[in-house]
């Protein structure tokens, strides 16, 4: 009998146990997924929370009975350390041995730009609950006192697609409360062009981008590097200063605390090194997928520019990681091979209540095909596939896509 551990409960951690179970059957294995937190949620929504489009419970559902009903056990708690020679993984609740681990643990934020982030008061963003929250209650605050506002990306945030999805809501929602002609935007972002995302672009996306820009009548500033963020103003690196009174800024991501604080692990940002099988690169028993992984940028811009892993590569990654732990389980060495760079691109990207949607065969470059299409009446696609694959999860059907 084998114990699998997975760190992590959601769309990499998820995937990653229900897929081993579902390989493995009804077998006696152990799985066991360590969350620190009790609920899977659907993060690609949180962008709707600041405008009250979404609340928290429209998104989220408790993972432990999806796990339990699939004979799978979950325990509340925080991974502190792995011991990858031991082969223990140690919480705040006690230690777990494994044969098999899992780090699928997501992002820690990374507010080294001195004034960014809620923390600072300065800047705010929507990629967790509370700070969703908070995003709400300063977007109220600013329409009842409306003034400039720079919503963006910092110099290597790896998930610019975001920051796109809400400013184009936040200009959307400042037309409902009357107050959009009080309001100078500016979008800044460290890609070398508009609708680069992190993956290197689409033919045509530049051109969009800039064309529903200026329709919109919002100023871009791309290879955007900040220096600092003063109480009332973004300084750039270049001496531009950009004054605001409400500002979203997405950051870049680093590796959980329980990576970092393990030597020999992760790199210097904490993310596991892991070959196109998705195991350590030292460890061949330890797995990693979602945003854990090392994904070094395929490109070189003047600014830097993070590669996204959230959402739909995470899932797919988690899926891999499934089969190939109850292929070796069963002793067959026949391991899956899929490199995250020829994962399949594909969002639905809402634009305020309209949508672009974006295919590629890969992920990364070079690609056979890839396209950008524009869906300029309605945004029913994202919600739609938002309601799909929380049906999904919360019936554990991980096989589908």
């Amino acid at each position: 009998m084998a114990t699998v551990v997975v760190l992590g409960g959601n769309f990499a951690g998820l995937a990653s146990a229900l897929e081993t179970r579902r390989h493995l059957g009804r077998t006696d294995d152990r799985i066991v997924v360590i969350s620190r937190v009790p609920d899977f949620l659907f993060v690609p929504s949180l962008i709707w929370v600041p405008f009250r489009e979404r609340e928290l419970e429209d998104i989220s559902f408790p993972v432990a009975p999806v796990l339990e009903k699939h004979g799978i056990e979950f325990v509340e708690a925080l991974g502190t350390r792995i011991d990858p020679e031991a082969s223990v993984v140690h919480t705040d609740r006690g230690d777990y041995e494994f044969d098999y681990l899992v780090i699928a643990t997501g992002p820690q934020l990374d507010w080294s730009i001195p004034g960014t982030g809620p923390e600072s008061g300065h800047t705010e963003y929507v990629g967790t609950p509370p700070h969703a929250m908070r995003t709400r209650e300063a977007f109220e605050r600013f329409v009842d006192h409306p003034g400039p506002a720079v919503i963006g990306a910092t110099q290597g945030a790896g998930c610019i697609g975001a920051a796109y999805e809400f400013l184009f809501n936040f200009e959307y929602h400042l037309n409902r409360h009357g107050v959009r002609d009080r309001v100078e935007l500016t979008w800044i972002t460290p890609e070398p062009f508009l609708g680069h995302f992190g993956i290197g672009g689409f033919p045509h996306a530049e051109g969009l981008l800039k064309r529903f820009l200026e329709h919109l009548h919002i100023r871009a500033v791309v290879n955007a590097e900040i220096d600092h963020v003063d109480p009332d103003e973004i300084v750039l690196t270049s001496g531009e200063r950009l004054p605001f009174a409400f500002s979203m800024l997405m950051p870049p991501f680093m590796g959980q605390a329980v990576v970092r604080e393990s030597p020999g692990l992760g790199n210097a940002r904490g993310f596991v090194p892991v070959a196109d099988t998705y195991q350590h690169r030292r460890y061949p028993h330890i797995f990693a997928a979602g945003v854990a992984i090392d994904v070094p940028p395929p490109f070189t811009t003047p600014v830097a520019v993070g590669v996204p892993k959230t959402g739909y590569p995470a899932d797919e990654a988690g899926k891999t990681v499934g089969e190939n732990i109850a292929h070796l389980i069963r002793a067959d060495a026949r391991l899956r091979e899929r490199p995250f760079a020829r994962i399949p691109g594909l969002c639905v990207m809402d634009a305020g209540h309209k949508e672009v949607v974006i295919v590629a065969n890969h992920l990364l470059g070079p690609r056979q095909f890839s396209a950008i299409i524009p869906n300029p009446m309605y945004d029913e696609g994202k919600r739609l596939f938002e309601k799909y694959f929380l049906w999904k999860s919360r019936n554990g059907y991980s096989a589908l896509p």
